[in-house]
């Protein structure tokens, strides 16, 4: 059974967002984004996109808007597919699952964002429907969150506890680094 890498909602939105003053978590997240996928590509494995379009026009990820476009980091290559979703879960509406089962894919490693929502959701998910999933912590996006007190919790807390909540009961975290090792073993 085949792993395939899962990139999530590698749009432009969250650089405009970074642009705005909301520092990631992971400043490095797309260039490690960048290297998994040039690393899977190298090593001819599957490598699928999740890309999310709001329905509301006002949402910088409507498909009409400018942030919806694909960071060019993450442009998906011909023959990799596309699945796009309108709410958290990569799997809701999307044919993600068809998909997986239809070319003996077990296995996810996810990267992408928002790593307490998007990444979060499908994430949960996938461990739920069976797959044997990874969620890499270092090349997660994410931005700090305002909680209902008005406290703002950071962008590196927000990612600690997005990243707790999966390992283990869900997911298996790791590194860019062990995933580079795994694959090219």
């Amino acid at each position: 059974m085949a792993t395939a890498l899962l990139v999530i909602d590698v749009q432009m939105a969250f650089v405009a967002d970074r642009a705005a003053g909301y520092a990631w978590a992971n400043p490095d997240a797309d260039q490690q984004i960048a290297t998994l996928l040039a690393a899977f590509r190298g090593q001819n494995l599957p490598v699928l996109h999740v890309h999310h379009h709001a329905s509301d026009p006002r949402d910088s990820f409507h498909p009409d808007a400018p942030g919806a476009a694909v960071q060019p980091l993450a442009a998906p290559l011909p023959g990799e597919p596309v699945f796009i979703k309108q709410g958290s879960s990569g799997f809701i509406g999307t044919g993600l699952a068809d998909h997986l089962t239809a070319n003996g894919i077990s296995g996810l490693v996810i990267v992408g964002g928002a790593a307490n929502y998007c990444v979060e959701t499908t994430a949960r998910m996938a461990g739920n429907l069976g797959y044997a999933t990874t969620v890499v912590g270092d090349a997660l996006i994410n931005f700090q969150k305002t909680l209902r007190d008005g406290r703002v919790m950071p962008a590196e807390d927000v990612l600690a506890l997005t990243l707790a909540n999966l390992d283990g009961e869900f997911a298996h975290i790791a590194s860019v680094n062990e995933i580079l090792t795994q694959i090219s073993a």
